[in-house]
């Protein structure tokens, strides 16, 4: 029984991204963004628990990857999609044609996170730091965004080429050649900007708990999103930044 538990709690990653996919396809935003934080938190500790039980194998690590690109890839697109079917049209793309297309290209950020964990699963320099975002970061990010800002995003403001072109950004971080911090070690000593992120990270969603509290308009639960997509966005920009800085061994 001992060697199935990691299994049980990879499952339970799958499952919790087929619900997030289910409810992203109607329009429940919110519900499909805490399923994709439950599934976070599953995967989480399956690779942790099937180390501590010492049953660590290739069924786990194929069946890991399978349940991340549904809760990691597919969820976070059908929230893409369903979005790009209320999001606003600039007037060059008021056409029955981009209506329908549209939508369909949210899905390659399935693709894209389905590329980025197969790479994972043979590159053998992502022991201590990822080569490229992380799955998991960018889906919390949309289901930040998405649940958190939807009425901005389908506001006059946004459109759907932006979207697009947003979209396209993240499925180019998500295998790019750009190193991005992992948090398996954590020494002030060695790994000053992931400590400094990780603070500035529990500013920032202090901040937007406070912000959503103070602000009626807003709502906790709004400024919580906005806060944890800054908080990804900011991952990414000092993970580029600290890749350029010469490394502390001591």
């Amino acid at each position: 029984m001992k060697k199935h538990i990691p299994n049980i709690i990879t499952c339970c990653n799958l499952i919790c991204g087929c619900i997030a996919t289910y409810c992203a396809f109607h329009h429940g935003y919110q519900v499909a963004f805490l399923f994709i934080l439950l599934g976070a938190f599953f995967d989480f500790f399956d690779g942790r628990t099937a180390r501590a039980l010492g049953v660590s194998g290739k069924l786990g690590l194929e069946l890991d990857s399978l349940a991340d690109c549904v809760t990691f890839g597919v969820a976070p697109s059908a929230m893409i999609f369903t979005l790009f079917n209320h999001v606003a049209y600039p007037s060059f793309m008021a056409s029955e044609f981009f209506f329908r297309v549209m939508p369909f290209t949210a899905f390659l950020m399935a693709a894209f996170s389905a590329l980025r964990l197969a790479k994972f699963n043979i590159d053998e320099r992502q022991h201590m730091e990822f080569i490229g975002m992380p799955t998991p970061a960018n889906a919390i990010f949309w289901g930040a965004l998405i649940s958190g800002s939807e009425e901005w995003l389908i506001s006059p403001r946004f459109n759907a080429m932006f979207l697009f072109l947003f979209m396209i950004l993240f499925c180019w971080l998500l295998v790019c050649e750009v190193p991005m911090f992992a948090f398996k070690s954590l020494s002030w000593k060695k790994d000053k900007p992931k400590c400094l992120y990780m603070g500035l990270t529990v500013l920032l969603l202090a901040g937007g708990a406070i912000m959503g509290y103070t602000c009626p308009e807003m709502g906790l639960y709004s400024g919580l999103c906005r806060a944890a997509a800054v908080s990804i966005g900011l991952y990414v920009v000092m993970s580029m930044v600290a890749s350029f800085l010469p490394k502390n061994e001591e």
